[in-house]
């Protein structure tokens, strides 16, 4: 029994060595701390820095910053890089890359403007600093992590245009600062020269060919070989962030450069609803990034601060200049762009939090023997301060924004969310086809929706329905765990009807579906002719926006988007809700959206855009030869998605031609991905069963269906002539 306390006595020495134990107590920092400081309105942030501060070295010793603390800090510190490339709304950040390009320069020039003076002539009555010295502490300032970063895209805000360009901007400033740090040691060695500046050069270039040529091919291939192995791809996501922070060392930048390009090349690649994204940011957020915050705690020596006055001005005059520095950068870029008083508190609370390049330029100028004990020491100060002010500010200011995107809703829209939620159906007829669509569900699904997606399987109404029916339910609820990776609700809902498209018209109507997602239907036979074809079936009953998806490739490969409209398709009932989904379709896959309509569509589009805040680039082309779609074939190129806003018949918008457009795509661009939507059904169109709705427009689709019947009766006799 002594042996046995004596060992337990030993596992709980401090500073802890048993791994496990170690991993247990980090795990427990992690889950508890912010729900205790959420009580008193701290940013869990915080907590986790403060935790940090109270278990390390200049704490209370209970763990120390072993190789296994390092290796899990160094992960969450490039997660935080890439998950910040990952996210970045590439077709916004293109739109806003000269305010970033503004911004970055300002918080670059401002900080370093400040603070060389102030390390040069202030402090150097303490510290003898000369050039070298005072321009990296200087530059120290002008470098920002994205530490407040997680907090901002919890609260739903990081589409903001202001969050944009400061995470655009990060990337500028940090670059700049990890170049100057490497001239200043390159200086400091006397390695300055011509060979120093042709190296960097080059290795600069050949570090962005390889990520931004080389990787995204690779990514390319490997996700489309190994689609349904979804384990292997954030895997492979995980081997490409870490070979990309290898290559930017070996390209003399610093690693967390290398993390956040890597976010950018795979960016198009992972859509931000998709499984993927949810493991990558569940993952991240869960574990490598508090292990990260937590390390940072355990770099600051408190008692530093009661050495005397020295220490304390130092850590005073250091966190002073950093903070007024990014605050005086985002006061300016506010009043560049008029921005709002919250959007530049959150571009303060994003770009004044110190940590990683801060890290960084500190401790390499502490190796190389530029800087002394007192600037690591206040740096370490600096660096708990800004990143609780930081997060503060930004929780703030981020609250201030989502409340500002709610309010600007109108009532009708408010009053639309609470009384219907949106209610997708996904009618399945071949099980080969329910996971592309249920991937394509999930992308165009309003976040906002409560209601789950619903996979419908229309049973035959016959003497084997009920075994059928069991049958089709089992195999539909193995796509259950599709949305939950997700995090979607996914239903199944088996049903017996007479034949699918009234079963389909049925439910759709029972669980008031606002859209309906079908696989593009085969082509039939010469009975198509005669009772019409299976897509004009099911058109003719679901009265719901239909949408039919011929995806012959991923999605991800997909470099624009031809979205095609005819004349007055912005008069037909639903179109505001396709053209949300369309433009959500592009911003998903950052791909930009080429435009077929005439200039009335084009700006009821735009308007749609402005009211419902949708980002993205629309490029308008006008075009008015509906007779002819084949005219639209010279622009279509083989990495093209093309989606078709098609119309029913009697409806404003129809076109007669628009009947054939569909085989026309299918037969001449067979490698193009191709979707065609059909606007909801205006109320009082629909005249089921009604033998009393005879009519000019019923006897021309008679006129037409006999006309087909014809041309399908005279292809059979030719196809018989040349045989």
């Amino acid at each position: 029994m002594t042996e046995f306390f004596e060992k337990l006595s030993n596992e709980f020495t401090l500073p802890l060595n048993n791994p496990v134990l170690f991993f247990s107590v980090i795990l427990l920092i992690i889950l508890l701390a912010p729900i205790i400081l959420k009580r008193l309105n701290i940013p869990g942030i915080i907590g986790l820095i403060i935790s940090g501060v109270v278990i390390g070295p200049h704490g209370f010793n209970v763990l120390e910053n072993n190789f296994a603390m390092k290796l899990f800090s160094t992960i969450g510190l490039l997660y935080i890089m890439f998950i910040a490339g990952l996210e970045l709304d590439l077709n916004e950040f293109k739109a806003n890359k000269n305010k970033s390009l503004v911004f970055g320069f300002f918080t670059f020039i401002i900080p370093l403007a400040i603070g060389y003076p102030a390390m040069y002539y202030f402090l150097g009555h303490w510290y003898d600093f000369d050039f070298n010295a005072s321009f990296l502490t200087a530059s120290m300032f002008a470098t920002h992590t994205l530490v407040a970063y997680p907090i901002v895209s919890r609260l739903g805000v990081s589409k903001n245009q202001a969050v944009a360009i400061t995470v655009g901007g990060t990337i500028l400033t940090d670059t700049a600062v990890l170049i100057v740090l490497a001239i200043i040691v390159g200086n400091h060695k006397g390695t300055l020269d011509q060979a120093f500046w042709i190296q960097l050069g080059i290795s600069l270039v050949i570090f962005s060919a390889i990520m931004f040529l080389v990787i995204p091919r690779i990514a390319k291939w490997f996700f489309k070989k190994l689609e349904s192995e979804k384990h292997a791809h954030y895997i492979f996501v995980l081997a490409v962030v870490f070979f990309a922070a290898f290559l930017a060392e070996v390209a003399g930048i610093e690693a967390i450069i290398g993390a956040f390009v890597a976010g950018l090349a795979l960016n198009p690649l992972i859509p931000q609803s998709s499984a993927l994204m949810n493991r990558v940011e569940f993952i991240g957020n869960s574990l490598f990034i508090p292990f990260f915050l937590i390390s940072v705690g355990m770099l600051v020596d408190v008692s530093v601060i009661l050495q005397g006055w020295e220490g304390i001005i130092v850590a005073i005059v250091l966190s002073v200049v950093a903070l007024t520095g990014k605050w005086l950068a985002a006061w300016i870029t506010q009043i560049i762009y008029k921005y709002t008083g919250a959007q530049r508190q959150i571009i303060f609370g994003l770009s004044g939090g110190h940590a990683a390049a801060t890290l960084a330029v500190i401790l390499v100028g502490y190796r190389e023997g530029i800087l002394d004990d007192g600037i690591l020491n206040g740096t370490i100060i600096l660096i708990l301060i800004t990143c609780v002010v930081a997060s503060f500010a930004a929780e703030k200011a981020a609250k201030k924004i989502a409340l500002t995107e709610e309010k600007d809703l109108s009532v009708e829209n408010l009053k639309g969310r609470a009384e219907k939620s949106e209610q997708i159906i996904l009618p399945i007829s071949d099980m080969t086809a329910v996971e592309s669509l249920l991937d394509f569900a999930l992308i165009i699904k309003d976040k906002n929706s409560d209601n789950p997606i619903s996979l419908l399987s229309v049973v035959p109404n016959d003497s084997e329905s009920e075994v059928n029916l069991l049958k089709y339910k089992k195999e539909l609820e193995k796509y259950v765990d599709q949305g939950s990776a997700a995090e979607a609700k996914v239903n199944t809902i088996t049903t017996i009807d007479h034949n699918q498209s009234s079963g389909i018209a049925r439910i759709s109507k029972e669980t008031s579906a606002d859209i309906v997602i079908m696989k593009w239907p085969e082509k039939g036979g010469i009975f198509d002719y005669i009772f019409g074809d299976k897509m004009g079936t099911i058109i003719s009953k679901v009265d719901r926006i239909l949408v039919f998806c011929h995806i012959v490739k991923p999605l991800i490969e997909k470099k624009r988007l031809i979205y095609i409209c005819p004349p007055f398709a912005q008069r037909e009932n639903g179109f505001k809700l396709i053209v949300q989904k369309v433009m959500r379709i592009a911003q998903e896959y950052s791909t930009s959206v080429m435009l077929y309509a005439e200039e009335k569509t084009y700006l009821a589009i735009q308007q749609i855009m402005k009211e419902s805040k949708l980002g993205g680039k629309l490029n308008f082309v006008p075009f008015s030869e509906w007779d002819d779609f084949l005219i639209i074939s010279k622009d279509i190129q083989p990495t093209d998605l093309i989606i078709l806003n098609s119309a029913r018949r009697n409806s404003i918008s129809y076109i007669s031609s628009l009947e054939k457009a569909p085989g026309k795509f299918e037969k001449y661009f067979p490698n193009n991905s191709l979707i065609v939507i059909y606007p909801q059904a205006n109320e009082g169109e629909w005249h089921m069963d009604n033998y009393e709705d005879f009519s000019a427009a019923s006897m021309s689709k008679g006129v037409e269906t006999i006309e087909s019947f014809g041309k399908g009766i005279g292809s059979i006799f030719r196809k018989k002539k040349k045989n």
